[in-house]
């Protein structure tokens, strides 16, 4: 360390810095901002100083000389479930790779008060956009009623809103019940998600629809919650039905589906064909291996950064629905 290093305890400032690295003030400031009227050799300079000093921007202190925080809100609820956990995981990646720091907030699903809070402290904090993780209609609805002031951008809102982002829920539904129907099956049950999810909504209708243009039947649809629990209490339901087949709306419905249809003495995918939607990554060591619908979260996310950094005049390209891909596995056999 130079003798022009900083004292222990005290902040390192850009002072500091300028006067290692023999510049003005103006200059390191130039160099935070990415301003690019600075010549290489002085941008490598004043690097060299930072990193010897051990300096650390003062984001707050950017934000009031550059109206940019380099800030991104998240507002998520459910942030238990795989999609959304998935998805905050995938923005934050996705943010940083942008050079954005991501900020989130919590608020329970349709508690108007909650989503309202959580709204007014991201746009407190100075943030440049905010992607709204939101499942539950109940929370567009609030969103709709406010007026931000920042690009918004919704994820995981199955096409609703003129801002909303997803991956295309009712053509996944449409690739499971396909798989199954093109392996012979005709009787096929849905074991869906809550209906209070927006996705759940559109896997059913996607479901419904691939029956309806193989002129199949409607098959019968099972309420679950998106747990593996659900999926085991389902077993009684799907014997009943008499169906060969069950297209279930996530991967961890299907794992308690499957431990419920072994316990039971059927097999799969001898007597019962499944199908599951996410591919979480421990559908590939379900026994048997499980047939399911990936989710490409990383380029949703990609996409809802891009949407707002852009702008309210981010392209409409970027907010077209993501495309699903059926991934093959052991789960699915013809019906015997």
């Amino acid at each position: 360390m130079s003798e022009s290093s900083s004292t222990p305890g005290r902040t390192v400032g850009v002072r500091d810095v300028a006067a290692l690295a023999g510049v003005s003030r103006q200059t390191v400031s130039r160099v935070l901002n990415d301003h690019p009227d600075v010549a290489p050799e002085t941008l490598e300079r004043v690097r060299a100083a930072m990193a010897e000093l051990g300096y650390r921007m003062n984001n707050a202190a950017r934000a009031l000389g550059t109206r940019r925080s380099r800030t991104l809100g998240v507002l998520a609820s459910d942030a238990l479930q795989y999609g959304p956990s998935r998805s905050i995981a995938a923005l934050e990646a996705s943010a940083r790779g942008a050079g954005y720091w991501v900020s989130a907030a919590f608020a329970e699903a349709g508690d108007a008060d909650a989503v309202v809070s959580a709204v007014d402290h991201l746009v407190a904090q100075g943030v440049e956009g905010i992607v709204v993780v939101a499942p539950h209609a109940g929370t567009l609805a609030v969103l709709d009623e406010l007026r931000i002031g920042v690009p918004v951008v919704t994820l995981h809102s199955a096409g609703h809103g003129s801002r909303g982002l997803s991956v295309d829920q009712a053509a996944g539904a449409r690739l499971a019940v396909a798989a199954l129907a093109d392996a012979g099956h005709v009787r096929i049950a849905h074991l869906a998600g809550p209906s209070d999810w927006l996705e759940a909504e559109s896997r059913a209708e996607g479901f419904a629809a691939e029956l309806a243009s193989r002129g199949l039947g409607p098959g019968p649809v099972i309420a679950g919650d998106w747990s593996a629990g659900s999926g085991y209490a389902a077993v009684g339901a799907v014997r009943a039905s008499g169906v060969t087949a069950v297209f279930a709306a996530n991967d961890q419905m299907a794992l308690g589906l499957l431990g419920g249809l072994h316990e039971a003495g059927l097999s799969v995918p001898g007597d019962i064909s499944v199908v599951g939607f996410d591919d979480i990554p421990d559908a590939a060591f379900y026994w048997p291996k499980l047939t399911t619908v990936r989710q490409d979260f990383d380029e949703l996310a990609r996409r809802a950064v891009a949407a707002v950094v852009g702008g309210t005049d981010a392209a409409a390209a970027d907010l077209a629905p993501v495309a699903p891909v059926l991934i093959t596995r052991d789960s699915v056999a013809p019906p015997r």
